[in-house]
Parts: C-alpha cells; sequence; structure tokens
C-alpha cells in the first residue's frame, strides 16, 4: 500500500462532495528521518505547482534555509534531498479534504481524509519529533489521528503568510527549537 493511500473502508461519503476536494502529496522522507515537519494540506500555489509551501510569500523554505542551509532559491528537487539529509521529513496531516479557497480555516472537517502517520512512523523508526507547521495542523492531527507509538510533538507557528502576527525573525526563533533534536 502507498503511504498516503487509505483504505476504502476509512473514506467518508464524499459522493455529495463539491468540486473543492483537494489532495495533498506524498511525503518527502527517507528511512533515517528524525524530524517529521506536519502542515495541514496543502494551498492552492502549492496544488498548482506540486510542491511544498510553494506560496512565495510563506516563510518554510526560508526558515529551512537559516536553520539548514537549504537554499530557498534552489530548485525544488535539490531543497527536497537537501531536506532528506537533514533527516528532515515534510508530510501533512491530510491525504486529502474539501477546502475552498487555501485556508486552514476552511478545511471542511467531515471531509478530512488523515494520512497514515501509524504506518509512515512504522517506516521511519527514528522520528523522535513530530513538529506541527501552524495550530491547524496540530488541532487536526489531534482531532483525526491516534498514535500507536509515543512521540514528542511540537507546535510551531505557521509559515504562512496568513500568519502575520509573527515577523519572520520571531518565526524563525521559534521554529529554531527543532534543531536540538
Amino acid at each position: 500500500m502507498h503511504i498516503g493511500s487509505r483504505p476504502d473502508h476509512h473514506l467518508p461519503d464524499l459522493t455529495h462532495a463539491s468540486n473543492h476536494f483537494a489532495t495533498g502529496f506524498d511525503p518527502i522522507a527517507r528511512p533515517d528521518a528524525r524530524i517529521l515537519i506536519l502542515g495541514s494540506l496543502p494551498g492552492n500555489a502549492s496544488l498548482a505547482q506540486q510542491q511544498y509551501y510553494a506560496h512565495r510569500q510563506n516563510a518554510f523554505w526560508r526558515i529551512l534555509e537559516q536553520l539548514y542551509q537549504i537554499p530557498a532559491a534552489a530548485p525544488y528537487e535539490a531543497r527536497c534531498q537537501l531536506v532528506r539529509e537533514h533527516q528532515l521529513a515534510i508530510w501533512d496531516v491530510c491525504h486529502g479534504a474539501e477546502r475552498v479557497g487555501s485556508l486552514d480555516s476552511n478545511i471542511a472537517q467531515r471531509s478530512v481524509i488523515a494520512n497514515d502517520l501509524n504506518h509512515f512512523l512504522s517506516l521511519h523508526p527514528g522520528i523522535k519529533l513530530i513538529a506541527f507547521n501552524g495550530q491547524a495542523a496540530a488541532q487536526l492531527f489531534k482531532k483525526h489521528i491516534q498514535l500507536l507509538r509515543e512521540v514528542q510533538t511540537l507546535v510551531l507557528p505557521s509559515t504562512s503568510p496568513a500568519n502575520a502576527s509573527l515577523s519572520f525573525a520571531e518565526k524563525l526563533a521559534r521554529w529554531a527549537m527543532i534543531q536540538s533534536v
């Protein structure tokens, strides 16, 4: 079974779903990953480009550049390779969900199909920390996921441009906590 796939008996009834159903991406990871960064669900810019955190104003890649010297301007595949080399993993709580626009607050809770994080963790036994990219990811996780093993979690400020309450420097300072793992 593909990591992001879900058995049919776990899927909600979407026979009357709108055309606003978004499906996320496969994880970026290699087996020796130590930190899993979980977002909620890719936004429209990311979906259009088929890249995690593709919105030009999202601070995610600039934060990884500061913390892990992963050049934000490098080609996407090169950034992904460097993420793996730093034993980081990137994925989302949602495999898919109905959402109008890109805001996490617009995710229709009844439509959420969660990624199989227990299966992912079984394939990546070195994961010591799940770092949530924002409160929405943490709340979706709490509502839709029950882990079978204990893993430390940390809620970090969203790197989304919609989270304008913190400056880049403030976000970076909080995200720096993942370096101690």
